[in-house]
């Protein structure tokens, strides 16, 4: 059997939403606002509105993160809702560790990003039967294994990767022919977008999360939203 072809894979991508929105309800979309989330908010605002979508406001986030979130609302008509982190606890960390203190070691930044992102997660799925993000499996070495859909037992609930094994060139072909916004840092070599402090630009040939705490070796690059057992 050849391989799949971009529109092959959206009819899957349909049917796949469409199954999601009428068989576990409430489910909801965990949002990044990246080029791979870009498309399944095209494809889920037009079509599954049963489908909530959810964003993790860290408080940190680039200017061009928050234009593009705008421009959602101005395109779709949609909301992404917002989830913070709990400001007294952000609070705290900054009072012991400073602003900045998640360059000093792992267990730092892993920690300022349980603060900002793991337990706002908590929060955003607490009730739902399923969440859906856009990760994909060659986007590095801890995706690799990734799953189209698998329980999570942190959280109780089912996971869908319905972009699993979709490659960048097909994401930005989707991007591009269906006229779908995206954030004004991935035409600066941004190829992954999270926080402005933990995000920089990349060369050409580099690995695409090489942008993402790059002062770590790549086996520790997550934030703990797609990890076993995280931090209660």
């Amino acid at each position: 059997m050849g391989a799949q072809t971009l529109e092959q894979k959206v009819d899957q991508l349909h049917y796949l939403l469409c199954d999601i929105q009428k068989n576990f309800t409430p489910a909801v979309f965990a949002n990044s606002l990246g080029a791979e989330d870009m498309v399944l908010t095209d494809l889920i605002a037009q079509h599954y509105p049963g489908i909530g979508m959810f964003t993790l406001d860290t408080g940190r986030l680039p200017q061009e993160t928050y234009d593009l979130m705008q421009k959602v609302k101005e395109r779709y008509g949609v909301a992404i809702y917002a989830y913070f982190p709990d400001a007294s606890a952000v609070e705290d960390y900054v009072i012991q560790h400073g602003p900045n203190g998640f360059y000093d070691s792992v267990a730092l930044r892993k920690r300022c990003c349980f603060l900002r992102k793991v337990e706002p997660l908590k929060r955003a799925l607490t009730g739902k039967k399923a969440w859906i993000t856009g990760m994909r499996r060659e986007q590095s070495t801890t995706r690799e294994e990734l799953e189209l859909s698998a329980y999570d037992s942190d959280h109780g609930l089912q996971k869908f990767n319905p972009l699993c094994d979709w490659s960048e060139k097909e994401v930005w072909s989707y991007i591009r022919q269906n006229n779908v916004p995206y954030n004004a840092l991935h035409d600066r070599f941004y190829p992954s977008i999270g926080c402005a402090p933990c995000t920089r630009a990349v060369t050409p040939g580099e690995d695409i999360r090489s942008g993402r705490w790059w002062w770590e070796n790549p086996e520790s690059k997550e934030c703990g939203l797609h990890t076993r057992k995280t931090e209660t």
